[in-house]
Order: C-alpha cells, then sequence, then structure tokens
C-alpha cells in the first residue's frame, strides 16, 4: 500500500533546540533531525523533511509566514506538518489558516520541553501531528478544518487556539470551543467541526487583492486607570509613529477608561483601529450599556468591532487586511462575521 506523502516543514523553536557548550539551548536541530527521532513516522508515512529556518518563533515576522504559506500552496504532497516554537504559535496557526486554502491537511506542531529534559514533548507531537496528517477523517474534512494545531495529543482549530500558560506541558487550549479531536491510542477521535465562516470571509476578501508590504499594527493592551499617552502621541503624530492599524485589548465586553474614550474615538477617524476582548476571547457586546466609553459609543466613533478573536488573533487579521490594501469599510465587514 502507498503511504501518503507528508511534508515537514521546520521553522525551528524549542522542539529543534539543542544545549550548547555553556548548556544554553540553541536552535540547532534540522528537520531530518526532527524525523530521525521518531523511527515510527517511516510506517506511517513517506516523510519529506526540510529546514526552513532555526529560530525562534518570537523572532518570525509575517513576512516568513506569508512566505511559508505560498510554499504550503506549491507542494504536491498529501499533507504538511509545520514545527515551530510555541511563543507565536497561536499567531502564525492563524495567518497560515488565512492564507492557505487546500483541501490537504495543514498542521502545526511544537513542544514545551526541549529534548534535552528527561521527558520531551516533541517527538511525541511530532508523531500526533503525522497520525492527524494521515487519519481518514482529517482528509476528508480538511478543507472543512483548515489549519490546524496538535499538541498534547488533541486538535485544535487555528482561529481558537490559544497559550494559556508559559511553561506547562498542557499550555494549549480553546477556551471558547475546545478540541476539534483527540488522540487515544493510535486513533483519531473526532468532536466537532469548526465554523468556518468567518474565515472564509476574510479569505474571500483578501484573495483578490494583490499582497503588498507589510503594514505594522500596534497592540495597545488597556488596564485600570489608563492615562493614554501612547494613544495621545499617536494621535498627535502625523504618521501615528509608523503604524498603520491598532488593535485596543479593551475591558470586559468592549469598554475603555472613560479618560481615554476621546482619544481611542479620534484614533479611528485616523487609522483602523479594532477593539477586541482583553478578556482572551469574544464576542464582544455590541448594544448593551451606555456612556462615553460603552461599546455603544465606542462604535458609533468608528471602532471596529473584532468580536471573538482575542487582540493577538486580531492584530494578525488586521495586518492581513492592511496588508492586502483593504479600506476601513472592508476591513470592519470581515471582522464583523467574527461575531
Amino acid at each position: 500500500m502507498t503511504l501518503p506523502r507528508i511534508h515537514i516543514l521546520a521553522l525551528g523553536g524549542t522542539i529543534a533546540t539543542a544545549p550548547d557548550a555553556s548548556g544554553a539551548m540553541q536552535m540547532g536541530l534540522g528537520a531530518d533531525d526532527l524525523v530521525a527521532a521518531v523511527p515510527l513516522l517511516a510506517r506511517l508515512a513517506d516523510i519529506r523533511a526540510e529546514t526552513v529556518s532555526r529560530v525562534g518563533s518570537h523572532s518570525l515576522s509575517f513576512d516568513q509566514i506569508h512566505a511559508l504559506a505560498q510554499k504550503i500552496m506549491s507542494l504536491d504532497v498529501d499533507g504538511v506538518v509545520v514545527t515551530q516554537g510555541t511563543d507565536t504559535l497561536e499567531e502564525t496557526s492563524f495567518l497560515l489558516d488565512l492564507l492557505v486554502e487546500r483541501d490537504i491537511p495543514v498542521i502545526v506542531t511544537a513542544a514545551m520541553r526541549n529534548p534535552a529534559l528527561t521527558s520531551p514533548d516533541g517527538p511525541g507531537n511530532l508523531l500526533a501531528a503525522v497520525r492527524v496528517a494521515c487519519d481518514g477523517w482529517v482528509k476528508v474534512h480538511a478543507k472543512a478544518l483548515g489549519v490546524v494545531v496538535v499538541m498534547l495529543d488533541e486538535i485544535y482549530a487555528a482561529s481558537d487556539v490559544l497559550k494559556i500558560h508559559p511553561t506547562r506541558l498542557n499550555a494549549f487550549a480553546s477556551p471558547q470551543t475546545g478540541p476539534l479531536a483527540v488522540l487515544v491510542e493510535e486513533r483519531v477521535v473526532p468532536l466537532s467541526l469548526p465554523v468556518r465562516a468567518p474565515v472564509e470571509a476574510a479569505r474571500k476578501r483578501l484573495g483578490g487583492a494583490p499582497e503588498g508590504r507589510e503594514q505594522p499594527v500596534a497592540l495597545l493592551w488597556l488596564g485600570l486607570d489608563e492615562p493614554g499617552y501612547i494613544l495621545e502621541a499617536m494621535v498627535d503624530h502625523r504618521d501615528q509613529l509608523g503604524y498603520r492599524g491598532v488593535v485596543v485589548g479593551a475591558m470586559g465586553g468592549g469598554h475603555v477608561p472613560e479618560r481615554v474614550a476621546s482619544l481611542v474615538g479620534q484614533l479611528a477617524e485616523i487609522i483602523p483601529t479594532v477593539v477586541s476582548p482583553r478578556a482572551g476571547g469574544g464576542p464582544l457586546l455590541r448594544q448593551t450599556y451606555g456612556g462615553p466609553s460603552s461599546e455603544i459609543a465606542l462604535r458609533k466613533a468608528g471602532l471596529i468591532w473584532g468580536g471573538r478573536l482575542n487582540p493577538l488573533k486580531a492584530r494578525v487579521l488586521l495586518q492581513t487586511c492592511l496588508r492586502a490594501g483593504l479600506d476601513r469599510s472592508a476591513i470592519a465587514e470581515v471582522f464583523d462575521v467574527f461575531g
């Protein structure tokens, strides 16, 4: 029987680290090393391994992920597994989900424990990711699933997965939806299919526009008694300090301190400004509270509502929209479908 062709693209991260002379972990392993650590892979698939980069995911760029998406779109294979660091996995996987449209499994995985520790999780996560890529249910529903993340024998939708702890093995979860499937023994046990309408609508708008240059987006997380000095600087500065968009991590269902409400409104008149829940996910309120800093007032002032996307994912989507040349009205429409 012909084995499925699975292409592994290694970017670096903890899964690819090795200790240097001082004992500090460095990005020393490539795709071939990762595959060699899991001999069982050869029984599951015809593995093709490629080292794309050797960096921590905290140093990845939008340009690199756009290039990675183009590579994935061009591969003649039955499935793709991307290995990287966990620091930005919730962002990079969502960006790939916006950019990659294929009818084969596309999976992102990583590790929380480096290979020098007693029980590293990288080999197990890579094995699980390849199992998922070869699974019949996953292959049949690949387009409906979109890009998925496989960590600790659980499968998550890229648009929902979050890193909820900096160091634990079970650092990833989808608090709003739960996992799409789990691995038990050697089986993939399906639990649900994701709601794809928002991502599909975004792809439709993004796909019709040529890719432009990177468009920096500021992430401003609001807290108790925020004085708004950064907001004030961005409003007063002619080029908004180089940023082309802003995501505001707002309180509650979409609120800001009253002392900065007018600044947020002024900023929204200058550049696309998205409100996203600092709580980690929406959907936000739209018409419950009144007052100058409420969701009703902010929406009337022209703020774009981020729906259920947390601030990190909202920033990815806004940057992608700006890079595609969408105007404020089109960006608002893209975000509106996310709730």
